[in-house]
Order: structure tokens, then C-alpha cells, then sequence
């Protein structure tokens, strides 16, 4: 095989690359076979992306965990050519560090650029190399004693201060969104920095009429009308539309002015990242700032939205800032995702006050990586934020959960079957709501809307504010009505979901009221139950409802529609906005409404077999609550397609432990009925909509394709190569100019083609610009060697050695390996790129983008959907 020492890659479909003054090498046949349509033009490379992106398009920074086993390599996007990073650095002891003390060190080499992917594998080799020197020199001195004992608890600290910190940040959330959201009803003219439910507790009024302390004044009232009536109601309908129009406004303001990276729930982001992806500003200092800022607005704007999803992002932003106090982590993209792991679960920590749910979501969900360390971290992180939140107690109770109930009697056996039917609905639901949320999402992006995000904002704010304001549970927070899908019927409920006539016509309500101001209380639907509540330890008796609970239940039908289809369009604007939240609305509202039908079905039927015994004696034997509950886990999974996660965060976030059953079998329905219309969840719904450059470890290569189906070059095709010991310096700097690759396989010599390593563009050309600053006599003429050694006696200029950054050990397959050996390898040791070989001789290359791109086409996708948008 005729070959030279710099050879075209894909010259032959590329009319900008220059064909250069030397001889391409030629494929032999067997490299040559391929899936007919899958080979692309190589000015969309396979390793490369665009460096920017457009405003408000989610990406993010690197950081790092450990690898499985081996070579953790993704795909590096640069520019609009085919990169092909590199493993420079080494993968093992004895690669690439054991060399004489003649060659050079460079600076900078094993860093990454922007949009690129970490080498795993690398960065744990480097992370050993330091930990062993500092074993080494342990003993040799007091100081040298105290910095190995630093090394040893730098995580641990690390993680101690991005619990404290992110436990602070969602306080101060909480509050503000409390005070921001009773706004567009009311202002407490004594202190207008409290919310309402504060400006009632400084009056010491134990009860109030309606909605209002004497302390609080609606806005009718600020302006000198009665709190009731048609004015006083039209009055409060403008200020809500207005503050709702302010706070969006403002949202999108700052995001699109301050930090376009801060719009949006970020979970498929920090999915990506913890996956080996760099993305530089996405958890940085001004992404941080605008996204808990907007996070308040957004929530205040009575979108529909939640802070909890944001949360995460907020939290992984803290972690990566700390990393670079520590350079142990932030030095080493690798590492750094071990605090980025620990981050997310004091995200979802702080986000419901579900410490071990969030540790459990960053490992079923979120990180690509977990090992063991990660995991006890995490639940120190976790730990620490709740108990930092608890402290803060923004919630004003004694319970650092969000939805606190407390039920008195147990789930009966055939409530399982209303359960699984939940589970069912649940499935459905999410499966729907993924579907068209994609579609408008993806019409926005190719539409002319998404060249006006800020238009869009508000007009979605507008539509949302004059819908939600006449029906009194979408006027109210999302949480709010949450908590009050929630709650279980007493003597101490006024709600009027639970409240019976008695108490609506006294218009007395406690003082800590669901709703917010507005003149409510004389058409607030009762569910008119006919109890007679005599003693507060008196067992709540089933009762039948009045014509109340019709109009009661009216509203949540409707209610119900008006989230489901108003969410399809908020969520993916440039604002910070959640998800969570709403698909647990969604599920309550459907919860709620089966509970109330399976209590008046227990009231009606008590004699039927499956009620008897349970319900005989008089007393409520369904909880309605408890199906919100169900509901709302059911939604919620089968939106995101989370598990065990998901069940342990419901029982967290409720205190409800005795109902982990009901809630395992809703969660587990509804997970199944959504896979069997699509195996993808919201997040990773939108990875693939984004074309990030995500392998799904849960998902199953059934082809029957080979390696030499999938490399680069095809037939009749060829690709660069640098020789180890015959090229010159201008030779290199050629090639260097003449392609945009990420990487080059280093061979023997021209005619063997036998592999020697790799090494990355990057350090190629930190090694090549270091090298003319300090080294005398470096010319156009020298040699650059890739040997551990000089030929003796060596003639002309001296030669520029760079054995250091070359990978002695890049992970090679042959050309007849099965893919499905190859995406198994790409998943389990995180490869970036595999190098094929055919007797020991180099054919070709794999790298990730070139296994999504052979995947999408085979399930018949678009394969240069694979690219960040």
C-alpha cells in the first residue's frame, strides 16, 4: 500500500480542503464497506460543532467524575470540520509519563476548549500521578504532611460549601418568590416587604375576614374601593395581568441581556455535562445570578412553571464554582464531576426538602458516572443543605417539606386498582405532553417566533394571566394548590374543598389561607360534604356531597385542561422554567377529582364486597388526598420517566412513608405505559432535540453492523496521519493549517502504517508554539520526533521532541469488530474515539458522533440531527 506521512481525509467530498503537494493514502477494500447514506460531507464533521451558539440554546461547563473503566471519550466539536480528539496525557502508568528528563514539559497541555469532550480516562491518570506525589512526599515535612491531609478532605469540604451555600440561594428564593407572587394581589403598606401570610401575622388577629388582615390591603383597597364587588374584582384582574406581564418582562430581560444560558429547566444540560460534555459560561458566576433572579420573576409571573428543575442547574452552577477553590477538582475536568454530582442531588435536596431523593435522582438521572465516593458525598451535600434550609425554614412551619400531610387511615386493597388506573392516566399524559412539547418546540426553533423569544414571553404570560385569574385554582400558586389537592378533609380544613356550608356562610377562615387576595369568599365553590364536625378528635364519617362539589369539581376539570395545555407551551421559553411543579398540579387535579368519585362511590355502594368491613361503620374510608398524591407521582413519572427516584422524593416531599406502594405501583404503571409509546423522558427528549452528544446507557443496539460499516474514511476515501520520525516541523504546521481535525493517529512510517498513538490538535499546537519560544534552533527544517530517543549521530537542526504528549495507548478494535461490541465500548469505558486497525495496520477511525449518526440512521432519523444547535 503506497502511503505518505500527511494524507486527505474525506478530501474527495470536501471542495475546501486544498488537495496539499503530497500523496493521499488509499484505503485497501476491506476498510471500504459502508452503510449506503450514512457517510455525510465532512464540512459537518464528525467531532466538531459550532462555537456559538444562539442566544438562549442550553449548554454547559465541564467538570468530572471517574470513569467506568477505561477511556471515557465523547464527541469535540470545533468549528465546522471533523475533530478527532486525542488521548494525550496517557491512560496508564506506564504511558506517557515515563520518559527521559531531556524532553520538554509544556503548560496547557490536557486542557480543553470550548464544546469539546473530556478524555475520562486521561484525567484520572493525571489525577493518580499527583495523588501518588503527594503520597510520596508525605513524610518529608510538616508542610508536606498538612497538604496530603488537605488533599484527603478537599472534597468533603468542598461539597460541605456547595450544601451551605445552595441551601442559602433556595431560601432566599423561597421568600422572594412568596413575596413577589402575593404582589399581583395585595401589598402590606406597614412593611411592603412582607407577603401576605407575614403582614397577618404582625396584626395578631387570630382570625380574618375573607382573605384580608386589617394589615394586608388588596389593590382595590390601596386604591380606596371596597376589597367585594365588580370594580373592586376588575381592579384586581389589571394588577394581576400587569405584575404578571412586569415579572416575565423582566425574566426574559435579564436572561436574554445578562445570561442566555440561564433559560430553561437546564436538567437535559447538566445531563450532558456530567456526561463528559464542556460547555464554558453554562455554570458560571453571571449564569447563576440571572437564573436564581429570573427563577423569582418567572415563578411570580404565575407561569406555568416551577423553581425545582432550575434548582439543580443552580446547584451544579455553585459546584462548579467552588471546584476551582480546589485544584485538585478544578484543574481536572474528570474530578470536577464528582462535585457536579453531588451538586445536582443538593439541588433536588433543597428543591423539595428530599435529601435522599436527591441523591438518588443525581444517580438515576442525572449523572452518566456514579461510583461509591460520589454517592456518600452526595448524601453529605444533600444533608447539609437540608438542614442549612430547615435553619432558614422558608416555609414558616416545622417541616422543611413542601406539602406536609399527615393521613389517619390506611390504603385498603382495592384501592390499588384506582391506583394503577392513575398510573395509567399518568402515562398517557406524560407521553402526550412530551409529544407536542417537542413539536412547538422544534416549530419555534425553525420558525420565525424564535427570533422574537422576548415577544414570545409575553405573549405567553398574557394568555396565561387572563385565563388563570376568574377560575380561583389557577389564579392561586401552583404549590399552593398543590398543598390543597393534598390535604385530608378535618375540622380543621377550611378549604373549600373540604369545608362544609356552615363554615362558608360565616366567611371565617383560618389564617393561613390557600388563597391569595381577591374577593373570593362568597363564590368559592363548597363541596358542600354533609358533616357535622362536633369534636376535633372525632373521626372524620364519610358524607355525601352537595350540589357544591359539582361546581367544585367543574373547576378542576377545567383547571386541569387549562395546565395541560398552557405547560405544552411554556416550558422551553427564555425563562427559567421548571417542570416538576406542573406535572405534579397535573396529576393532583387528576388525583383529586378520582378520589372525590371513589369516596361517593364508598358513601352510595357501602354494601358491595369490596367496601365491606372498610367502610361499614360510618367512618371516611377513602382519602381523596391520597390519590392527589398518587396522581401527581403518576404524572410526574410518566413525564420524566423516573422510578425509584421519583417514589422516594413523593414520600419525602409528603411525609407520607406508609403509602410507598400505592405510590411504587402508580409510578411503575405509568412508566411502562410511557415506554410503550416512546422510550425517551422530557429531558432526553430535549437532548435529542438540541443534538447534544449524549450516548443513552439505558438504551439497546440490536443491529447487526461491523466497525468498517461506521469508520472514517469510507471507500475511496483517506485521512491524515503524522509519522513518527520523518516529518518536519513545516510538514506539521501544514497540517495544522490544512485541516480542522481534533486529533491525528501517529504511524510508524509511510509505508508500514503500523499505529504508534495519537495526539490532539490542542496540545499539537501548545507544544509546537512552546517549543519556538524556549527552545533555541527549533527551524522550519527540524524533525519532530514522537521516539523515546534521538538517532545517533543525529545531522541538522535540532529536533523538536514531543513523545510527552503523545497517547501510546489509544483503544484500537479491528476493522470486523460488531458494533454492538463497539456502542458497548463507547458507553461502558466512555469512549471519544476508537482507532481500527486490520493486521496491526491503521484503517480508520470511530468517534461518538460517527456511533449517534450510524444509530439515528438506522432507526431511520435524520443522522446530521447529531450537532449542537
Amino acid at each position: 500500500m503506497e502511503s505518505r506521512p500527511l494524507t486527505r481525509h474525506d478530501s474527495m467530498n470536501n471542495p475546501l480542503v486544498r488537495p496539499p503537494n503530497y500523496q493521499a493514502v488509499e484505503q485497501p477494500s476491506h476498510s471500504a464497506a459502508s452503510v449506503n447514506g450514512l457517510r455525510q460531507k465532512s464540512n459537518l464533521d464528525d467531532d466538531d460543532i459550532h462555537h456559538n451558539p444562539p442566544p438562549g440554546s442550553s449548554s454547559g461547563s465541564g467538570g468530572a467524575m471517574d470513569p467506568p473503566q477505561g477511556h471515557q471519550m465523547t464527541v469535540t466539536y470545533d468549528g465546522d470540520s471533523e475533530g478527532y480528539v486525542s488521548f494525550a496525557g496517557g491512560s496508564g502508568s506506564n504511558n506517557t509519563f515515563h520518559l527521559d528528563s531531556d524532553e520538554q514539559e509544556f503548560p496547557g497541555i490536557g486542557q480543553y476548549d470550548d464544546f469539546h469532550t473530556i478524555d475520562w480516562q486521561r484525567d484520572v491518570a493525571r489525577d493518580r500521578m499527583r495523588h501518588r506525589h503527594i503520597i510520596k512526599k508525605r513524610d518529608d515535612s510538616a508542610w508536606d504532611w498538612i497538604k496530603s491531609g488537605h488533599d484527603a478532605w478537599s472534597g468533603w469540604l468542598c461539597v460541605f460549601l456547595v450544601g451551605v451555600i445552595a441551601g442559602a440561594f433556595a431560601g432566599m428564593i423561597d421568600i422572594g418568590t412568596s413575596w413577589m407572587s402575593d404582589l399581583r394581589f395585595g401589598i402590606c403598606p406597614e412593611a411592603f416587604w412582607f407577603n401576605q401570610e407575614q403582614c397577618c401575622w404582625s396584626s395578631n388577629e387570630t382570625f380574618y375576614d375573607g382573605d384580608n388582615c386589617s394589615n394586608w390591603y388588596s389593590w382595590p383597597e390601596v386604591f380606596g374601593h371596597e376589597p367585594n364587588g365588580a370594580g373592586a374584582y376588575i381592579i384586581s384582574y389589571i394588577f394581576y395581568i400587569l405584575w404578571s406581564l412586569l415579572f416575565a418582562s423582566l425574566a426574559a430581560s435579564l436572561v436574554m441581556m445578562f445570561a442566555p444560558y440561564a433559560c430553561g429547566s437546564g436538567i437535559p444540560e447538566i445531563k450532558t455535562i456530567l456526561s463528559g460534555f464542556i460547555i464554558r459560561g453554562y455554570l458560571g458566576k453571571w449564569t447563576l445570578l440571572i437564573k436564581s433572579l429570573g427563577m423569582i420573576l418567572a415563578v411570580s409571573a404565575g407561569l406555568s412553571l416551577g423553581k425545582e428543575g432550575p434548582l439543580v442547574h443552580v446547584a451544579c452552577c455553585i459546584g462548579n464554582i467552588f471546584s476551582y477553590a480546589f485544584p485538585k477538582y478544578g484543574k481536572n475536568e474528570a474530578k470536577k464531576r464528582e462535585i457536579l454530582s453531588a451538586a445536582a442531588a443538593v439541588g433536588v435536596s433543597v428543591a423539595f426538602g428530599a435529601p435522599i431523593g436527591g441523591v438518588l435522582f443525581s444517580l438515576e438521572e442525572a449523572s452518566y458516572y456514579f461510583p461509591l465516593k460520589t454517592l456518600w458525598r452526595s448524601f453529605f451535600a444533600a444533608l447539609v443543605a437540608a438542614f442549612v434550609l430547615r435553619s432558614i425554614n422558608p416555609f414558616g412551619n416545622e417541616h422543611s417539606v413542601l406539602f406536609y400531610v399527615e393521613y389517619n387511615k390506611p390504603w385498603i386493597f382495592i384501592e390499588l386498582v384506582p391506583f394503577i388506573i392513575l398510573g395509567v392516566i399518568g402515562g398517557i399524559i406524560g407521553m402526550l405532553f412530551i409529544k407536542f412539547n417537542i413539536k412547538w418546540c422544534r416549530f419555534r426553533k425553525t420558525s420565525l417566533m424564535g427570533q422574537y423569544p422576548r415577544l414570545e414571553v409575553l405573549i405567553v404570560t398574557l394568555i396565561t394571566a387572563f385565563i388563570a385569574y376568574p377560575n380561583p385554582y389557577t389564579r392561586m400558586n401552583t404549590s399552593n394548590l398543590i398543598y390543597l389537592l393534598f390535604s385530608q378533609c378535618g375540622v380543621a380544613n377550611n378549604d373549600n374543598l373540604c369545608t362544609p356550608g356552615s363554615s362558608l356562610r360565616s366567611n371565617r377562615v383560618s389564617l393561613v389561607d390557600v388563597f391569595p387576595a381577591g374577593p373570593k369568599p362568597a363564590s368559592l365553590p363548597s363541596s358542600d360534604y354533609q358533616r357535622n364536625f362536633t369534636n376535633v378528635n372525632t373521626a372524620i364519617e364519610i358524607a355525601a356531597a352537595g350540589p357544591g362539589v359539582l361546581q367544585a369539581v367543574w373547576l378542576l376539570a377545567l383547571a386541569l385542561i387549562f395546565k395541560c395545555v398552557v405547560t405544552v407551551f411554556t416550558f422551553g421559553i427564555k425563562v427559567p422554567c421548571g417542570l416538576f411543579i406542573p406535572s405534579l398540579a397535573m396529576g393532583s387535579i387528576i388525583g383529586r377529582l378520582v378520589g372525590i368519585g371513589m369516596e361517593q362511590l364508598a358513601y352510595n355502594y357501602p354494601e358491595w364486597a369490596v367496601f365491606a368491613g372498610e367502610c361499614s361503620t360510618g367512618e371516611n374510608c377513602i382519602t381523596p388526598g391520597l390519590y392527589a398524591m398518587v396522581g401527581a407521582a403518576a404524572v410526574l413519572g410518566g413525564v420524566t420517566r423516573m422510578t425509584v427516584s421519583l417514589v422516594v422524593i413523593m414520600f419525602e416531599l409528603t411525609g407520607g412513608v406508609r403509602y410507598i406502594v400505592p405510590l411504587m405501583a402508580a409510578v411503575m404503571a405509568s412508566k411502562w405505559i410511557g415506554d410503550a409509546f416512546g422510550r425517551e423522558g422530557i429531558y432526553d427528549a430535549h437532548i435529542i432535540l438540541n443534538g447534544y452528544p449524549f450516548l443513552d446507557s439505558k438504551e439497546e443496539f440490536s443491529h447487526t453492523t461491523l466497525a468498517n460499516d461506521v469508520m472514517k474514511p469510507g471507500k475511496n476515501e483517506s485521512f491524515y496521519v503524522i509519522t513518527q520520525d520523518s516529518m518536519t516541523l513545516d510538514d506539521v504546521e501544514q497540517l495544522l493549517r490544512e485541516t480542522d481535525h481534533n486529533g491525528f493517529p501517529v504511524v510508524v512510517s509511510r509505508q508500514s502504517q503500523y499505529l504508534v498513538g495519537f495526539v490532539a490538535r490542542r496540545d499539537l499546537n501548545i507544544a509546537i508554539s512552546q517549543a519556538k519560544k524556549t527552545t533555541e534552533g527549533i527551524v522550519g527544517e527540524s524533525i519532530v520526533l514522537f521516539t523515546s530517543s534521538v538517532p545517533s549521530p543525529w545531522m541538522g537542526p535540532p529536533p523538536l521532541r514531543l513523545r510527552k504528549i503523545l497517547d501510546l495507548a489509544p483503544i484500537t478494535i479491528t476493522d470486523h469488530t460488531p458494533m454492538e461490541t463497539v456502542v458497548d465500548m463507547f458507553r461502558k469505558l466512555g469512549l471519544r474515539q476508537t482507532l481500527v486497525t486490520h493486521n496491526g495496520r491503521l484503517l480508520g477511525i470511530i468517534t461518538k458522533k460517527d456511533v449517534l449518526r450510524h444509530i439515528k440512521f438506522l432507526e431511520s432519523e435524520d443522522p446530521e440531527s447529531v450537532l449542537f444547535n
